[in-house]
């Protein structure tokens, strides 16, 4: 025979092909590009192929090659093809989902002129025969298989799927909670289950009798076998008995886990007649093994239990420093999410791939408004969670202080800059950050921001979804140079409106760095992959938006991702504004405006009164007090400057206090000095359950509270603001300032 199907000489002997049908080996042939072309009957029956299916033509890895194996199989293909030979083992996952490992020799098959086309792999199913090379190429596997993961239950798990059916017909793993043994796996061939109520369950408790030869082992702190093994001697219960008599339990091996001189459990394996193997007693040697495979799954398990422990540690530090839940916003609803990075040993990282500096915050304003950030902190591990908390918590502060966006970005650079740490060279190294900071007034749909480097959000409109067009993107926080070029010193903001019902998707870039299994990070891909699955769900809801973004881009996550999603709703809100000359009638006339709207409103009257004080109260602070000439606050240097400024404080330009006594009197007696120029803003915000009132004039002085005495006519109007509003402040503005406050809506029923 020179080629497959050529018959013998002997017209009757049988061809090549019958032969290699009736052989107890499977065989399969592929070609140069590990597409399969033969394979004989006993390989069908081993890796389990379907029916009649047609596998021709199909690549080697479709036979079943488990995916932890798929390195292992190119790794066959590439050696083999160079003229060598290649011999090993690797798991197969059957169609029935069985788990076995296949002992394989695979060599070259050569052309008649002598060049390799293909390649032809002869494999049987590895440990049946009880050979010494396969029970110790089982030990590496159980290395191998362990050294892949931290996950607790993970190698619990790829502990029993490598034992069972190879090694053993039953396994089970006890370990210790405190002081009580529990069963943590419990694996049969066949996929058999053992009655309930018979043997142990996976979560029960587990207890042997002290003759049993599993305490033996526990107790001696040894390995012990059980060659030929009565069930009537080691049960547990009769029951028990009964079972292990039904499958033919034949032999078994207990051995402690032990690891820095504490046993953390038990591994028990035993032999029975679930399937048919050539070997149906341990030895001494079948002993010897499963100890040397314990004291690996001892360690596994010991280390798989501090890195749980660190893991949760860790993300409960990193939770810590994110905010949980949001109130309720007037006019935006939320959703978001945190996702750490897998742990992904093979790249270094070990725990510390599990936090990082990825934040995400809203922060409630004056007037309803509100500040939405989103930041990636330089690196990972504990460090940059850290800076990322003192960072997180340094903008709420600025933000609740009403700083623009810009000035917020410029006190945060300085920030990062003290959070520096030595270099081990004699310099400081400061962590680059990442931040987008905006500010969004759901009432006219204006988006105030200013961006440091950060990617620009999604925004998802009418069924669409493109990038947020941001006109400005400026150096990343900590990384600036002093003395640099103006331009290049300080951070800019600018605006936009968002269309109505639009959302935002805020996220970092872990959402798209990520890296297909055995493939590069290809960003682009990955935004028009997160493009495609979030235009699925655009007209969903923000918390579907939300979970599907964060699986949106298949691959591994390498770098952890916060994702914030924000959606316009403006139908519950309501505005009205009038302008007011700064005179003394018209704190009437903008009483009444603010009276007539809180009635159409629907607000409860005695909350409406109310209101309507606290509106005389903050108008009459502008009538005495506003500059007869509009003066601008140009916010876009690192200090403020005051242009068109027509009175002289005395250098002052910051507080004022409220002792006003006859100063509305004067006013109205003088209308000469005080008409023409001096204008303020009255403008009324109604929401779901509360009511802002804002009032803007050109002063560029923030009011205080202050002691009035006993004698004096004023100085309470902004305590009585302060003792009877939900909340109220000042801020300024570029054209002056603004003052507010909050009141509940209590709407009448």
């Amino acid at each position: 025979m020179t080629r497959w199907g050529d018959a013998f000489s002997d017209d009757d002997a049988l061809t090549g092909i019958a032969v290699l049908e009736q052989a107890q080996i499977a065989v399969v042939v592929i070609d140069r590009f590990s597409r399969l072309r033969y394979w004989n009957g006993f390989a069908r029956e081993l890796f389990g192929f379907f029916g009649d299916r047609d596998y021709r033509g199909m690549s080697l890895l479709d036979i079943g090659i488990h995916e932890a194996d798929h390195e292992r199989a190119a790794q066959l293909a590439r050696q083999v093809l160079k003229g060598e030979t290649w011999d090993g083992t690797f798991a197969v996952v059957r169609a029935d989902g069985t788990w076995l490992h296949v002992r394989a020799q695979a060599v070259p098959m050569r052309h008649e002129g002598g060049e390799i086309d293909g390649i032809a792999l002869m494999a049987n199913e590895a440990l049946r025969s009880g050979r010494v090379e396969e029970q110790y190429g089982l030990l590496e596997r159980v290395g191998d298989r362990l050294a892949s993961s931290l996950e607790f239950d993970s190698t619990l798990k790829s502990v029993a799927e490598i034992l069972v059916p190879q090694f053993a017909d039953h396994c089970f793993i006890d370990l210790f909670e405190h002081d009580r043994l529990m069963r943590r796996i419990s694996v049969h061939a066949q996929g058999w289950t053992p009655p309930r109520g018979t043997w142990f369950d996976v979560g029960e408790e587990v207890r042997y009798p002290d003759r049993h030869f599993v305490s033996t082992a526990i107790r001696r702190m040894e390995t012990v076998a059980i060659s030929d093994l009565q069930p009537a001697m080691y049960a547990t219960s009769d029951r028990a008995i009964r079972v292990a008599q039904q499958v033919g339990v034949t032999s078994a091996i207990a051995a402690p886990l032990r690891v820095r001189g504490e046993v953390l459990g038990v591994l028990t394996v035993a032999l029975s007649h679930l399937t048919q193997r050539d070997k149906r007693n341990y030895d001494g040697f079948d002993r010897d093994l499963l100890g040397a495979i314990a004291s690996r799954v001892a360690i596994a398990i010991d280390n798989a239990k501090l890195f749980e422990g660190e893991r949760n540690m860790a993300l409960a530090f990193q939770n810590s420093l994110l905010p949980t839940s949001f109130p309720q916003f007037d006019g935006i609803s939320l959703a978001h999410r945190y996702l750490p990075a897998k742990p992904l040993e093979s790249h270094g990282h070990g725990i510390q791939t599990q936090v990082g500096g990825d934040f995400y915050d809203v922060v409630p304003l004056s007037a309803g408004r509100v500040g939405i950030v989103v930041g990636d902190v330089e690196g990972r591990g504990t460090h940059a969670a850290a800076v990322m908390g003192q960072l997180r918590a340094a903008l709420r502060a600025f933000a609740q202080a009403d700083r623009e966006p810009a000035d917020i970005l410029r006190e945060l650079d300085e920030w990062v800059r003290l959070l520096g740490q030595p270099d081990g060279d004699g310099g400081v190294w400061v962590p680059s950050v990442s931040c987008l900071y905006l500010v969004y007034d759901a009432w006219s749909r204006e988006l105030s921001y200013a961006n440091a480097g950060h990617m620009a959000p999604l925004l998802i409109n009418d069924g669409d979804v493109s990038e947020l067009s941001l006109e400005i993107s400026d150096t990343l926080l900590g990384v600036k140079v002093k003395g640099a070029a103006y331009d290049d010193a300080i951070y800019h903001q600018a605006s936009l409106t968002l269309p109505p019902g639009g959302t935002l998707l805020l996220y970092t870039d872990g959402l798209v760095d990520r890296r297909p299994l055995g493939g590069t990070v290809d960003i682009r891909r990955s935004l028009d992959q997160l493009h495609e699955r979030v235009r699925e769900v655009a007209d969903k809801d923000v918390e579907q938006i939300a979970e599907v973004a964060v699986t949106a881009v298949p691959g591994e996550i390498d770098d952890d991702t916060a994702l914030l999603v924000v959606r316009s709703q403006p139908e519950e809100l309501a505005l009205e504004e009038g302008w007011f000359n700064a005179e003394a009638p018209t704190v009437g006339e903008a009483r009444h405006l603010a009276a007539t709207t809180f009635a159409q409103w629907g607000m409860d009257r005695d909350q409406a009164e109310l209101a309507c004080l606290l509106v005389s109260e903050i108008v009459t602070n502008v009538v005495i007090h506003a500059t007869p000439h509009p003066a601008r606050r140009d916010l876009n240097n690192r200090d403020v400057t005051d242009v068109e400024t027509q009175l002289d404080f005395g250098g002052l330009a910051g507080d004022f206090d409220e002792d006003w006594s006859d100063l509305l009197t004067e006013a109205a007696e003088d209308p000469d000095e005080n008409s023409g120029t001096r204008e303020f803003l009255l403008r009324l915000r109604r929401g779901g359950s509360s009511v802002w009132v804002e009032v803007f004039d050109h002063d560029l002085r923030l009011p205080r509270i202050r002691s009035a005495g006993a004698d004096d006519e004023g100085g309470r109007g902004l305590y009585l603001v302060d003792q009877l509003a939900t909340r109220w402040g000042s801020r300024p503005t570029p054209e002056g300032k603004a003052v507010w406050f909050e009141v509940p809506m209590r709407t009448t029923q």
